[in-house]
């Protein structure tokens, strides 16, 4: 039906007669000569139609209305100089249509404007709603090609570089806890039992490594029923790989290499290799999180030392019972940040309440002096004064926020007004890709609401050889790729010994009989000869709106669904019959709630 995409035309193809298919982008009339953009996913052209040159299409384009679907057939010709358009690939040509043929009309009111000429704010529910007329607009379009582009770079890097072997796993599968709850499928052929969707395929590429396919990878599905965010969603796709018979400096050091390729076709972006390192307790000490950007010089400075004997009881009893003291310095911070932003009802006090602070203590320093609630000044000696100046570089005109109490909050709190502050300063260079990779994460967390310990990443991660004798306190051979603040993919090198393994599960609060429900067939699996592995999961919608300058992921997806994990294309999730419960062998218990009024 046509010879040509509509933005791969050329001065190359002037004087030749072509056949385009696509949608009226849009249409003017300048009073006997009709010019029209015509966009298929390639971009657009301008097709023109006069009466006397292209009498035949004439009086089919005065009919034309925006988002038809035409095909035209014309000879491509040079624009004049003065009607050039710089800003297409397209724009120095135009194509005189012979004949025009309308494919399809449309019948209703558009509920937006799909024109690239247009741009207008249009709301994401009615986006999502017509996400077919969306997905044509220039800026949806041109996302998901990159996400086609990245997809294949990918693809080739590892398959035609690497040896790696793309193997599918299996969507219907066992419940197990990977850390967020399952979706949970009954079956009807075993009534009473369940499927689950897989959160990743860890096992079963375990299982391959097992299997002596020493390389795999694939580009998966999986699922998580969790609560939704700006970067999250119910069904996501990640990049998967695991490895056999490398070791955690080989491993990373090939998905550099691999996310430099990709930056390289999609971005051409040459990125410096190898990436920068830094330990999970260097990040939490310096930016009080495991995925910090480093695209900004705001650190975070522990001053537990100088306060665990302060007269200050609010900084010397946060100590006392286990907790921390930390700054965050801000040069110049007395011009640009004023006290009711620090105190109640301010902006900084309530990110840092938001973050689970009772409160937001400050020291200005001010001709040589500090300029800060009498207790705390009172409590430093001008020996601690001056140890408090050193540690944290501050001069006059400087501004120190505290942060004291648990270290999780602290550290939360911290970097939250770290991001709020370098963002509003100015700080951040938006064109700037700082990746780098965290590493010796602790094997563990402690679970206060389940009094018990829970694996950082997952179980199956192994500890580093060092520590194996005190799995409580041991550090994972763990490693994350964190690109602006973002973590972009985590992986480890697993337990490939079965007494190992149940040595990890024990320390979870998984009992013998636990395990072996849940997870048998793995300890089985390593009684038969398995080899040492390791591998990593790249979030690929993540991937790809960091690419595109996206700030949520559902605008990289074809097809996402809403905050509230709804489809509002298709009205999903949606009721089903009775019958089809009864053949499941399942009830609903959901009692709806009574309609207001």
């Amino acid at each position: 039906m046509r010879t040509q995409y509509c933005g791969h035309l050329s001065h190359k193809n002037i004087g030749e007669t072509v056949t385009l298919c696509g949608w009226v982008d849009r249409r003017r009339d300048l009073g006997g000569v009709i010019f029209l953009h015509i966009r298929d996913r390639s971009g657009y052209v301008q097709i023109v139609s006069e009466p006397e040159r292209t009498p035949n299409s004439y009086h089919l384009a005065e009919g034309l209305r925006s988002e038809y679907v035409v095909r035209i057939t014309g000879k491509v010709s040079q624009r004049p100089t003065e009607s050039f358009n710089d800003r297409i690939t397209t724009g120095d040509i135009e194509v005189y249509a012979d004949e025009i043929e309308i494919l399809s009309k449309v019948q209703k009111n558009l509920p937006f404007q799909v024109s690239t000429s247009e741009n207008e704010t249009v709301r994401e529910e009615l986006r999502l709603r017509y996400r077919y007329l969306d997905l044509r607009r220039e800026r949806m379009s041109r996302n998901l090609q990159v996400r086609h582009q990245v997809v294949k770079a990918v693809r080739r890097f590892l398959e035609d570089q690497e040896g790696f072997m793309e193997i599918e796993t299996p969507i219907l599968t066992k419940s197990t806890p990977e850390g967020a709850r399952d979706f949970v499928l009954p079956s009807r052929v075993n009534p009473g039992d369940w499927f689950a969707l897989p959160q990743s395929p860890q096992l079963f590429k375990q299982m391959l490594m097992v299997s002596g396919f020493d390389r795999y990878y694939q580009i998966a599905r999986c699922f998580r029923d969790e609560d939704l965010r700006a970067d999250r969603q119910p069904e996501f796709t990640q990049l998967d790989m695991e490895m056999s018979f490398m070791t955690q400096d080989q491993i990373m050091a090939l998905n550099e290499r691999l996310i430099a390729h990709v930056f390289k076709e999609v971005k051409g972006v040459d990125l410096a290799l190898p990436l920068p390192q830094i330990t999970y307790k260097d990040a939490m000490d310096r930016y009080g999180c495991d995925k910090p950007d480093t695209r900004f010089a705001l650190e975070l400075v522990d001053l537990s030392e100088i306060f665990k004997d302060s007269g200050f009881k609010v900084f010397s009893g946060a100590i006392a019972a286990g907790g921390i003291v930390k700054v965050l310095p801000i040069p110049g911070g007395n011009e640009t940040i004023s006290n009711v932003r620090i105190k109640p009802g301010g902006n900084l006090f309530k990110e840092a309440s938001d973050m689970g602070a009772k409160g937001l203590a400050y020291i200005r320093f001010v001709d040589g002096d500090l300029e800060t609630i009498g207790a705390i000044k009172d409590s430093l000696t001008p020996e601690s004064k001056a140890k408090l100046m050193a540690m944290t570089g501050a001069k006059d005109g400087d501004l120190l926020l505290f942060g004291a109490g648990d270290a999780a909050m602290v550290n939360k709190t911290l970097d939250r007004l770290r991001q709020v502050i370098g963002q509003e300063l100015g700080m951040i260079d938006e064109n700037q890709m700082n990746l780098l990779w965290v590493i010796d994460f602790p094997m563990f967390e402690w679970n206060a609401d389940e009094n018990r310990l829970e694996a950082l990443h997952h179980p199956f991660t192994a500890p580093k050889a060092e520590d194996v004798i005190e799995l409580s306190t041991a550090r994972a051979q763990a490693y994350d790729m964190v690109l602006n603040g973002t973590e972009l993919g985590g992986g480890s090198v697993r337990i490939f010994q079965r007494k190992l393994q149940e040595q990890v599960f024990k320390a979870i609060g998984l009992s013998d009989a636990e395990a072996q429900s849940k997870f048998g067939f793995l300890l089985e699996a390593f009684e038969y000869g398995t080899p040492p592995h390791g591998g990593i999961a790249f979030g690929l919608d993540r991937l790809v709106m960091l690419l595109v300058g996206e700030d949520s992921i559902r605008d990289v997806i074809a097809f996402p669904k809403t905050q509230q994990a709804k489809c509002v294309l298709t009205d999903a999730p949606s009721q089903v019959s009775d019958q089809q419960l009864k053949e499941l062998s399942v009830r609903s218990t959901h009692v709806p709630k009574p309609s207001a009024g």
